[in-house]
Protein backbone atom coordinates (compact mmCIF):
# COMPACT_ATOMS: atom_id res chain seq x y z
CA UNK A 1 0.00 0.00 0.00
CA UNK A 2 2.67 2.47 0.96
CA UNK A 3 4.49 1.69 -3.01
CA UNK A 4 1.30 2.24 -3.95
CA UNK A 5 0.70 5.57 -2.38
CA UNK A 6 4.32 6.61 -3.25
CA UNK A 7 3.99 5.73 -7.07
CA UNK A 8 0.48 7.84 -7.25
CA UNK A 9 2.71 10.74 -5.32
CA UNK A 10 5.10 10.73 -7.95
CA UNK A 11 3.05 9.98 -10.95
CA UNK A 12 0.76 12.94 -10.19
CA UNK A 13 3.69 15.55 -9.26
CA UNK A 14 4.82 14.52 -12.55
CA UNK A 15 2.82 17.69 -14.10
CA UNK A 16 4.18 21.09 -12.61
CA UNK A 17 0.70 22.45 -13.12
CA UNK A 18 -1.23 20.00 -11.28
CA UNK A 19 -1.90 22.76 -8.61
CA UNK A 20 -3.84 24.44 -10.68
CA UNK A 21 -5.83 22.24 -12.21
CA UNK A 22 -6.69 21.36 -8.87
CA UNK A 23 -7.65 24.75 -8.22
CA UNK A 24 -9.38 25.30 -11.49
CA UNK A 25 -11.66 22.15 -10.27
CA UNK A 26 -12.55 23.45 -7.09
CA UNK A 27 -13.26 26.71 -9.07
CA UNK A 28 -15.85 25.15 -11.07
CA UNK A 29 -17.59 23.09 -8.20
CA UNK A 30 -18.31 25.82 -6.21
CA UNK A 31 -19.00 28.74 -8.82
CA UNK A 32 -21.83 26.09 -10.47
CA UNK A 33 -20.79 22.43 -10.44
CA UNK A 34 -22.19 21.91 -6.64
CA UNK A 35 -25.53 24.00 -7.26
CA UNK A 36 -28.61 22.41 -6.20
CA UNK A 37 -26.66 19.51 -4.72
CA UNK A 38 -27.56 18.23 -1.59
CA UNK A 39 -24.54 18.96 1.84
CA UNK A 40 -23.67 15.45 1.88
CA UNK A 41 -22.51 15.49 -2.32
CA UNK A 42 -20.71 18.80 -1.14
CA UNK A 43 -18.98 16.93 1.61
CA UNK A 44 -18.53 13.89 -0.59
CA UNK A 45 -16.88 16.54 -3.62
CA UNK A 46 -14.56 18.47 -1.24
CA UNK A 47 -13.53 15.02 0.43
CA UNK A 48 -12.04 13.66 -2.56
CA UNK A 49 -9.88 17.18 -3.54
CA UNK A 50 -8.42 16.88 -0.38
CA UNK A 51 -7.71 13.10 -1.03
CA UNK A 52 -5.55 14.88 -4.26
CA UNK A 53 -4.48 17.87 -2.43
CA UNK A 54 -2.72 15.60 0.26
CA UNK A 55 -0.61 13.96 -2.61
CA UNK A 56 0.34 17.29 -3.56
CA UNK A 57 4.29 18.57 -3.31
CA UNK A 58 3.64 22.36 -4.08
CA UNK A 59 0.98 22.86 -1.46
CA UNK A 60 2.02 26.63 -1.50
CA UNK A 61 1.19 26.89 -5.08
CA UNK A 62 -1.90 25.55 -4.74
CA UNK A 63 -2.76 28.17 -2.13
CA UNK A 64 -1.71 30.96 -4.79
CA UNK A 65 -4.15 29.71 -7.51
CA UNK A 66 -6.74 28.85 -5.01
CA UNK A 67 -6.41 32.26 -3.65
CA UNK A 68 -7.05 34.15 -7.00
CA UNK A 69 -9.94 31.98 -7.94
CA UNK A 70 -11.47 32.55 -4.46
CA UNK A 71 -11.38 36.08 -4.87
CA UNK A 72 -12.68 36.50 -8.11
CA UNK A 73 -15.79 33.89 -6.46
CA UNK A 74 -16.50 36.16 -3.74
CA UNK A 75 -15.91 40.06 -5.38
CA UNK A 76 -18.29 38.93 -8.06
CA UNK A 77 -20.78 37.14 -5.75
CA UNK A 78 -20.81 33.72 -8.18
CA UNK A 79 -19.87 30.89 -5.35
CA UNK A 80 -23.19 28.44 -4.64
CA UNK A 81 -22.46 28.68 -1.06
CA UNK A 82 -20.63 30.50 1.62
CA UNK A 83 -21.44 27.07 3.99
CA UNK A 84 -19.53 25.15 0.78
CA UNK A 85 -16.39 27.26 1.02
CA UNK A 86 -15.71 27.52 4.50
CA UNK A 87 -16.45 23.82 4.59
CA UNK A 88 -13.07 23.78 2.08
CA UNK A 89 -11.09 25.92 4.30
CA UNK A 90 -11.66 23.92 7.37
CA UNK A 91 -10.56 21.22 6.08
CA UNK A 92 -7.77 22.80 4.41
CA UNK A 93 -6.84 24.29 7.93
CA UNK A 94 -6.92 21.11 9.68
CA UNK A 95 -4.58 19.58 6.63
CA UNK A 96 -1.72 22.28 7.30
CA UNK A 97 -2.27 24.37 9.79
CA UNK A 98 -4.07 27.71 10.89
CA UNK A 99 -0.72 29.55 8.48
CA UNK A 100 -2.17 28.23 5.53
CA UNK A 101 -5.53 29.40 5.59
CA UNK A 102 -5.28 32.75 7.76
CA UNK A 103 -5.31 34.74 4.80
CA UNK A 104 -8.22 33.17 3.23
CA UNK A 105 -10.21 33.52 6.44
CA UNK A 106 -9.27 37.34 6.35
CA UNK A 107 -11.04 37.50 2.95
CA UNK A 108 -14.35 36.32 4.46
CA UNK A 109 -14.15 38.61 7.26
CA UNK A 110 -13.16 41.38 4.59
CA UNK A 111 -16.43 40.96 2.95
CA UNK A 112 -18.66 40.41 6.12
CA UNK A 113 -16.67 43.94 7.66
CA UNK A 114 -17.89 45.41 4.12
CA UNK A 115 -21.66 44.83 4.38
CA UNK A 116 -21.73 46.71 7.86
CA UNK A 117 -19.30 49.98 6.06
CA UNK A 118 -21.97 50.28 3.38
CA UNK A 119 -24.67 50.08 5.64
CA UNK A 120 -23.26 52.51 7.50
CA UNK A 121 -22.33 54.68 5.29
CA UNK A 122 -25.85 54.45 3.19
CA UNK A 123 -27.00 56.07 6.99
CA UNK A 124 -25.03 58.92 6.65
CA UNK A 125 -25.66 59.58 3.34
CA UNK A 126 -29.41 59.54 3.40
CA UNK A 127 -29.23 62.43 0.28
CA UNK A 128 -27.66 59.67 -1.78
CA UNK A 129 -31.49 57.63 -2.62
CA UNK A 130 -32.40 59.02 -5.45
CA UNK A 131 -28.93 59.01 -7.72
CA UNK A 132 -26.11 56.20 -8.72
CA UNK A 133 -25.38 53.62 -5.89
CA UNK A 134 -22.34 52.52 -4.63
CA UNK A 135 -21.13 49.18 -3.33
CA UNK A 136 -17.62 48.92 -1.65
CA UNK A 137 -15.78 46.30 -0.82
CA UNK A 138 -12.88 46.99 1.29
CA UNK A 139 -9.98 44.17 0.88
CA UNK A 140 -7.16 44.45 3.46
CA UNK A 141 -3.73 44.23 1.76
CA UNK A 142 -1.82 41.20 2.29
CA UNK A 143 -5.35 38.96 2.82
CA UNK A 144 -6.07 39.29 -0.76
CA UNK A 145 -4.00 38.30 -4.45
CA UNK A 146 -1.53 41.35 -5.07
CA UNK A 147 -3.54 43.45 -7.90
CA UNK A 148 -1.98 46.09 -10.11
CA UNK A 149 -3.45 49.33 -8.80
CA UNK A 150 -3.94 50.52 -12.42
CA UNK A 151 -7.35 53.41 -12.06
CA UNK A 152 -9.37 54.65 -14.84
CA UNK A 153 -11.08 58.08 -15.39
CA UNK A 154 -14.49 57.05 -13.92
CA UNK A 155 -17.45 59.13 -14.84
CA UNK A 156 -18.51 62.28 -12.96
CA UNK A 157 -21.40 61.32 -11.41
CA UNK A 158 -19.61 58.00 -9.73
CA UNK A 159 -16.19 59.76 -9.00
CA UNK A 160 -18.44 62.04 -6.98
CA UNK A 161 -19.84 59.13 -5.22
CA UNK A 162 -16.78 57.58 -4.53
CA UNK A 163 -14.75 60.46 -3.27
CA UNK A 164 -17.84 61.00 -0.54
CA UNK A 165 -17.15 57.07 0.25
CA UNK A 166 -13.48 58.15 0.47
CA UNK A 167 -13.95 60.58 3.12
CA UNK A 168 -16.60 58.63 5.39
CA UNK A 169 -14.45 55.60 5.48
CA UNK A 170 -10.90 57.71 6.41
CA UNK A 171 -12.86 59.75 8.90
CA UNK A 172 -14.13 56.45 10.82
CA UNK A 173 -10.64 54.69 10.25
CA UNK A 174 -7.87 56.80 10.90
CA UNK A 175 -4.21 55.47 9.40
CA UNK A 176 -5.71 53.69 6.86
CA UNK A 177 -5.47 54.71 2.90
CA UNK A 178 -7.93 53.40 -0.01
CA UNK A 179 -6.51 52.62 -3.52
CA UNK A 180 -9.36 52.15 -5.77
CA UNK A 181 -9.26 48.44 -8.12
CA UNK A 182 -11.59 49.80 -11.09
CA UNK A 183 -10.29 46.67 -12.22
CA UNK A 184 -11.92 44.39 -10.35
CA UNK A 185 -15.59 46.02 -9.86
CA UNK A 186 -19.10 45.81 -11.95
CA UNK A 187 -21.53 47.83 -12.71
CA UNK A 188 -25.65 47.78 -13.76
CA UNK A 189 -26.79 50.24 -15.94
CA UNK A 190 -30.05 51.09 -17.12
CA UNK A 191 -30.12 51.64 -21.13
CA UNK A 192 -32.60 53.11 -23.79
CA UNK A 193 -32.07 51.58 -27.11
CA UNK A 194 -33.28 53.79 -30.42
CA UNK A 195 -36.54 51.82 -30.92
CA UNK A 196 -37.68 52.67 -27.42
CA UNK A 197 -36.60 49.35 -25.67
CA UNK A 198 -35.46 49.40 -22.14
CA UNK A 199 -32.81 47.09 -20.27
CA UNK A 200 -30.44 46.79 -17.27
CA UNK A 201 -26.78 45.97 -18.24
CA UNK A 202 -24.78 43.97 -16.28
CA UNK A 203 -21.25 45.12 -17.01
CA UNK A 204 -17.55 45.55 -15.83
CA UNK A 205 -16.41 48.90 -14.15
CA UNK A 206 -14.18 49.32 -17.48
CA UNK A 207 -17.14 48.97 -20.00
CA UNK A 208 -19.49 51.06 -17.50
CA UNK A 209 -16.46 53.78 -18.19
CA UNK A 210 -17.02 53.40 -22.10
CA UNK A 211 -20.79 53.10 -22.55
CA UNK A 212 -21.52 56.41 -20.08
CA UNK A 213 -19.50 58.07 -22.74
CA UNK A 214 -22.31 57.77 -25.40
CA UNK A 215 -24.77 59.52 -22.94
CA UNK A 216 -23.08 62.78 -24.17
CA UNK A 217 -21.76 61.56 -28.10
CA UNK A 218 -23.29 59.44 -30.94
CA UNK A 219 -19.58 57.88 -32.32
CA UNK A 220 -16.37 57.79 -30.78
CA UNK A 221 -13.14 56.87 -31.69
CA UNK A 222 -11.12 53.87 -29.98
CA UNK A 223 -8.51 57.06 -29.58
CA UNK A 224 -10.86 58.80 -27.65
CA UNK A 225 -12.31 56.30 -25.95
CA UNK A 226 -9.15 55.48 -24.73
CA UNK A 227 -7.82 59.02 -23.75
CA UNK A 228 -10.97 59.84 -22.05
CA UNK A 229 -11.34 56.80 -20.17
CA UNK A 230 -7.53 56.30 -19.40
CA UNK A 231 -8.75 52.44 -19.62
CA UNK A 232 -5.22 50.04 -20.13
CA UNK A 233 -5.00 49.53 -23.84
CA UNK A 234 -4.94 45.38 -23.60
CA UNK A 235 -8.04 45.57 -21.64
CA UNK A 236 -9.80 48.77 -23.12
CA UNK A 237 -9.71 46.10 -26.58
CA UNK A 238 -11.26 43.36 -24.61
CA UNK A 239 -14.18 45.53 -23.34
CA UNK A 240 -14.31 47.07 -27.14
CA UNK A 241 -15.24 43.41 -28.49
CA UNK A 242 -17.34 42.34 -25.74
CA UNK A 243 -19.71 45.61 -25.81
CA UNK A 244 -19.03 45.41 -30.33
CA UNK A 245 -18.45 41.94 -31.74
CA UNK A 246 -20.28 39.36 -29.32
CA UNK A 247 -23.43 38.60 -30.86
CA UNK A 248 -26.78 38.66 -28.48
CA UNK A 249 -24.68 41.27 -26.51
CA UNK A 250 -23.75 44.30 -28.99
CA UNK A 251 -24.59 47.25 -27.60
CA UNK A 252 -22.28 48.81 -29.27
CA UNK A 253 -21.30 48.58 -33.09
CA UNK A 254 -18.11 49.68 -34.88
CA UNK A 255 -16.60 50.62 -38.00
CA UNK A 256 -14.93 49.26 -39.94
CA UNK A 257 -16.83 45.66 -39.34
CA UNK A 258 -13.95 43.23 -38.44
CA UNK A 259 -13.77 40.27 -35.87
CA UNK A 260 -11.14 42.55 -33.81
CA UNK A 261 -10.97 45.88 -32.58
CA UNK A 262 -7.90 47.91 -33.89
CA UNK A 263 -6.54 51.63 -33.05
CA UNK A 264 -8.54 53.32 -35.87
CA UNK A 265 -12.01 52.31 -35.33
CA UNK A 266 -14.77 54.27 -34.41
CA UNK A 267 -17.98 53.21 -32.10
CA UNK A 268 -21.57 54.18 -32.12
CA UNK A 269 -24.81 52.93 -30.02
CA UNK A 270 -26.26 50.45 -31.20
CA UNK A 271 -30.09 51.34 -31.76
CA UNK A 272 -31.15 47.97 -33.20
CA UNK A 273 -29.83 46.02 -30.21
CA UNK A 274 -32.92 43.41 -28.91
CA UNK A 275 -33.10 41.00 -26.68
CA UNK A 276 -36.11 38.90 -24.90
CA UNK A 277 -34.23 39.20 -21.71
CA UNK A 278 -34.76 42.66 -19.39
CA UNK A 279 -31.18 42.14 -17.45
CA UNK A 280 -28.16 41.41 -19.74
CA UNK A 281 -24.88 40.30 -18.75
CA UNK A 282 -22.25 41.34 -20.90
CA UNK A 283 -18.99 39.60 -19.97
CA UNK A 284 -15.19 40.34 -20.73
CA UNK A 285 -13.80 38.64 -23.33
CA UNK A 286 -10.85 37.01 -21.48
CA UNK A 287 -8.43 34.20 -22.12
CA UNK A 288 -9.24 31.09 -20.66
CA UNK A 289 -6.33 30.34 -19.12
CA UNK A 290 -3.74 32.20 -17.71
CA UNK A 291 -0.71 33.68 -20.10
CA UNK A 292 2.62 31.77 -20.00
CA UNK A 293 3.65 35.03 -17.87
CA UNK A 294 1.04 34.87 -16.24
CA UNK A 295 1.98 31.30 -15.03
CA UNK A 296 5.69 32.17 -14.92
CA UNK A 297 4.34 35.02 -12.08
CA UNK A 298 2.89 32.78 -9.78
CA UNK A 299 5.47 30.32 -9.84
CA UNK A 300 8.39 33.31 -9.01
CA UNK A 301 5.99 34.55 -6.06
CA UNK A 302 5.83 31.40 -4.90
CA UNK A 303 9.48 30.22 -4.69
CA UNK A 304 9.98 34.11 -3.21
CA UNK A 305 7.40 33.43 -0.52
CA UNK A 306 9.34 30.08 0.02
CA UNK A 307 12.76 31.64 1.57
CA UNK A 308 11.50 33.34 4.66
CA UNK A 309 9.44 29.89 5.25
CA UNK A 310 12.76 27.88 4.78
CA UNK A 311 15.18 30.29 6.92
CA UNK A 312 12.13 30.46 9.86
CA UNK A 313 12.37 26.57 9.68
CA UNK A 314 15.75 26.47 10.07
CA UNK A 315 15.74 29.36 13.00
CA UNK A 316 13.47 27.12 14.46
CA UNK A 317 15.56 23.85 14.67
CA UNK A 318 18.55 25.68 15.56
CA UNK A 319 17.20 27.86 18.09
CA UNK A 320 15.68 24.30 19.60
CA UNK A 321 19.17 22.01 18.57
CA UNK A 322 22.26 24.70 19.63
CA UNK A 323 24.12 22.57 17.14
CA UNK A 324 23.34 20.43 14.40
CA UNK A 325 25.54 18.94 11.39
CA UNK A 326 24.50 19.75 7.96
CA UNK A 327 22.99 16.82 6.45
CA UNK A 328 20.53 16.77 10.03
CA UNK A 329 19.67 20.50 9.98
CA UNK A 330 18.85 19.57 5.56
CA UNK A 331 16.67 16.60 6.88
CA UNK A 332 14.82 18.49 9.65
CA UNK A 333 14.12 21.49 7.17
CA UNK A 334 12.70 19.22 4.36
CA UNK A 335 10.39 17.43 7.27
CA UNK A 336 9.00 20.30 8.88
CA UNK A 337 8.00 21.99 5.25
CA UNK A 338 6.71 18.95 3.44
CA UNK A 339 3.03 20.06 4.15
CA UNK A 340 3.84 23.06 2.27
CA UNK A 341 5.95 22.02 -0.20
CA UNK A 342 8.85 19.73 -1.69
CA UNK A 343 11.76 21.74 -0.18
CA UNK A 344 15.17 22.03 -3.08
CA UNK A 345 18.18 20.92 -1.23
CA UNK A 346 19.63 24.42 -3.13
CA UNK A 347 18.06 26.43 -2.25
CA UNK A 348 17.72 25.16 1.45
CA UNK A 349 21.88 25.74 1.45
CA UNK A 350 21.15 29.11 -0.17
CA UNK A 351 19.29 30.22 3.01
CA UNK A 352 21.72 28.38 5.43
CA UNK A 353 24.37 30.75 3.76
CA UNK A 354 22.56 33.47 3.71
CA UNK A 355 21.90 33.22 7.99
CA UNK A 356 25.57 32.59 8.01
CA UNK A 357 26.41 36.00 6.52
CA UNK A 358 24.12 37.63 8.98
CA UNK A 359 25.10 35.84 12.12
CA UNK A 360 22.02 33.77 12.97
CA UNK A 361 24.66 30.92 12.28
CA UNK A 362 27.91 30.23 12.41
CA UNK A 363 29.95 27.06 11.10
CA UNK A 364 32.13 25.48 13.95
CA UNK A 365 36.05 25.85 13.91
CA UNK A 366 37.08 22.50 13.31
CA UNK A 367 34.04 20.76 11.71
CA UNK A 368 32.86 22.71 9.02
CA UNK A 369 29.77 20.72 8.70
CA UNK A 370 28.81 21.40 12.28
CA UNK A 371 26.59 24.70 12.68
CA UNK A 372 25.76 26.52 16.02
CA UNK A 373 22.79 28.90 16.54
CA UNK A 374 24.06 32.52 18.09
CA UNK A 375 21.37 33.75 20.31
Amino acid sequence: MKDLNSSFEFFMNLNPRIPEYISLFVDDKLRKGLKGVSEDVVEITLDKVMVLFRYLQEKDVFEKYYKQHLAKRLLSGKTVSDDAERSLIVKLKTECGFQFTAKLEGMFTDMKTSVDTMKSFNANHPELGDGPTLTVQVLTTGSWPAQSSVTCNLPTEMSALCEKFRSYYLSTHNGRKLTWQTNMGTADLKATFGSGQKHELNVSTYQMCILMLFNNADRLSYREIEQATEIPASDLKRCLQSLALVKGRNVLRKEPMGKDVSEDDTFYVNDRFSSKLYKIKIGTVVAQKESELEKLDTRQKAEEDRKPQIEAAIVRIMKSRKQLEHNNLMAEVTQQLQSRFLTNPTDVKKRIESLLEREFLERDAVDRKLYRYLA
